[in-house]
């Protein structure tokens, strides 16, 4: 086919396809991406030449070795990426300096360029993806083919991250099979006057990897700005570049200099970082204007897998979102180890969340540490008053109900009551259903007759739960939704006073989460329900730039409805004091 102005690209058509299938899941920025990439292919000033794919697969699988010495077989998110680099162009007029026939003089001419369409392409993928060892290929590539380089580099953090890119290149310099690398390791690096064909060409030296023939030079750079700035270089990795906490931008720095030569290449990959308000979030802000549209920039390429909520940290089918090399270059197992690895070590969880999954901090903690968990000796609040807050859900959510009895000065009483159907227990493992039986035995989780909860039937039970513990309720606060008809009976057999509508959101949330937080802190909060224990222990709070916080579970099976419950019961509550005194 050659070049071609209406062409789909062979693997981005084959991975769009997959898609499209069902097969492949993609988050919003990769689905965005995609769009990008549609409108390259309907573009007409923008060409796409199958071709030069070839010659850097075949170079990949025929020269490279893996740093085992075992063969390598080109991923098919490594061909992804690297046609976005290789196979799009675009033609620019330059006045050209052309010479008389005569050798004397000559004149400007205007000729039409080929040049590279993508100059910059950012990979944000999880750990573990196989980021490395892709800069790898690319830099070997530069060095060895592309006749016309003379200088790379790649950075890092560390040294030590920089001089991964190396390894898998060494290695196949030392190991090499191909007849590329065969011709250019062959000889003596110490023969510098005999004959060429006995002198080895290419070689790691300590100023790098050095190819002699072409008198190019790949060298690990720290990743300091007066160590970047200035250099001409035709290849540049940039490697974790989201964890580094330096406030300059090292990939501009780098692009000051490399914009000085045609067809120049930066190639900036990173997993999501755990750098707040770090150059790495203004790149990023940078990064999604373009994926938006907002800011048109066909010259970038820009993959950003992540998970789209922090609830598919639960559902192992939305893992690809995070790693699409997931089951080839990580296992399943290695994901699920971490997330139980999460779920027992609270400090690693914030690393896993942002390195696995792609869930930056942005606030994200657990609310009440496990100290504050731990159950209260046993209370009776017969007959006392009380406020109710309610959560109600007829899906997979807990429907709860939580009571706050006032006990004196900044002190509650906490008892509560939830339902779910039997459809959902049916639909537990083995592991969480023996936790909900736990609940059910000690009468905080009843289980309705069906596959959706009957509202009527939950206020019925509930009204008998009231009754029977002689509850003197005085006011009720309720998140509106799925709520009404509840609320409706609530009002018309009990009285329209004390019904307080919570809205949920960070704004209105952050206050009364705040004073419940100060409560639970000095044990104010006085439960013995190991249901309280749970939902306590589930709880993580995202904070948004005015430092508002909004309640969030990290895992849809670790449920948090009777700590939001307890919120609105609190919040009503301090609307209606009047009522309890």
């Amino acid at each position: 086919m050659s070049l071609s102005n209406t062409a789909t690209p062979k693997y981005y058509g084959q991975f769009r396809e997959a898609v499209m299938r069902g097969e492949i899941p993609v988050c919003r920025e990769v689905s965005m991406e995609m769009n990008r990439i549609d409108d390259l292919i309907a573009n007409p000033g923008v060409y796409y030449d199958d071709r030069a794919m070839d010659g850097f697969v075949a170079f990949c699988e025929k020269e490279m070795t893996l740093t085992d010495g075992s063969d390598v077989q080109l991923l098919d998110t490594f061909k992804l990426w690297a046609e976005q680099i290789f196979c799009w162009f675009y033609f620019v007029d330059r006045s050209v300096w052309v010479p008389n026939e005569d050798g004397y003089g000559g004149h400007f001419e205007t000729r039409r360029t080929k040049k590279r369409l993508v100059n910059k392409q950012y990979l944000i993928v999880a750990r573990s993806a196989a980021k490395s060892l892709y800069e790898t290929f690319i830099q070997a590539y530069f060095l060895n083919v592309d006749t016309s380089t003379t200088h790379q580099i790649t950075t890092a953090p560390t040294m030590r991250q920089a001089e991964e890119v190396m390894s898998a290149f060494s290695t196949a310099i030392v190991r090499s099979r191909g007849p590329l690398f065969t011709f250019l390791t062959d000889g003596s690096l110490q023969n510098t006057t005999g004959n060429i064909a006995n002198r080895k060409k290419l070689a790691s030296t300590k100023k790098g990897i050095q190819n002699f023939l072409t008198n190019s030079l790949l060298e690990v750079r720290p990743m300091e700005i007066s160590k970047l700035q200035g250099l001409r270089v035709k290849c540049a990795t940039v490697d974790e570049w989201l964890s580094c906490e330096i406030r300059e931008d090292p990939i501009g720095a780098i692009e000051q200099g490399a914009a000085k030569i045609d067809d120049y290449l930066i190639l900036a990959v990173s997993s999501e970082g755990t750098v707040r308000n770090g150059v790495g979030d203004t790149i990023k802000m940078e990064l999604m204007s373009i994926l938006k549209g907002d800011y048109i920039n066909p010259h970038v390429s820009i993959w950003y897998y992540k998970l789209d909520s922090i609830d598919e940290v639960a559902k192992p089918e939305m893992w690809l979102k995070a790693n699409p090399n997931l089951g080839k270059t990580v296992s399943y197992e290695t994901y699920q180890l971490d997330v139980e690895r999460a779920e027992q070590a609270p400090a690693t969880r914030n690393d896993i969340l942002a390195k696995r999954f792609g869930i930056p901090l942005e606030g994200y903690t657990y609310f009440f540490p496990y100290e504050e968990t731990l159950p209260h000796p046993h209370r009776s609040f017969w007959q006392m008053p009380c406020s109710m807050g309610c959560d109600l859900s007829q899906g997979d959510d807990f429907c709860a109900f939580t009571f706050l009895f006032p006990l004196g000065p900044d002190m509650f009483g906490v008892k509560t009551r939830n339902y779910i159907s039997e459809f959902t227990l049916s639909k537990l493992t083995a592991a969480l259903r023996e936790k909900y039986m736990q609940f059910m035995n000690e009468g905080t989780l009843v289980v309705m007759p069906g596959t959706v909860l009957d509202m009527m039937d939950v206020y019925d039970d509930l009204d008998a739960f009231i009754e029977g513990n002689q509850y003197d309720v005085r006011c009720v606060g309720y998140d509106p939704y799925n709520a009404q008809a509840f609320i409706d009976r609530w009002g018309n057999e009990n009285g329209q006073f004390g019904i307080i509508k919570v809205i949920q959101g960070a704004r209105t949330e952050s206050v009364p989460l705040g004073e419940l937080k100060k409560l639970s802190a000095q044990r104010k909060l006085i439960f013995d329900e190991s249901m309280m224990q749970f939902t306590m222990g589930n709880c993580i709070v995202q904070e948004d730039t005015n430092g508002n916080r909004k309640l969030l579970k990290l895992r849809y099976d670790e449920k948090i409805d009777a700590v939001a419950a307890m919120m609105d019961a609190y919040v009503a509550w301090k609307l209606t004091r009047e009522a309890f005194e």
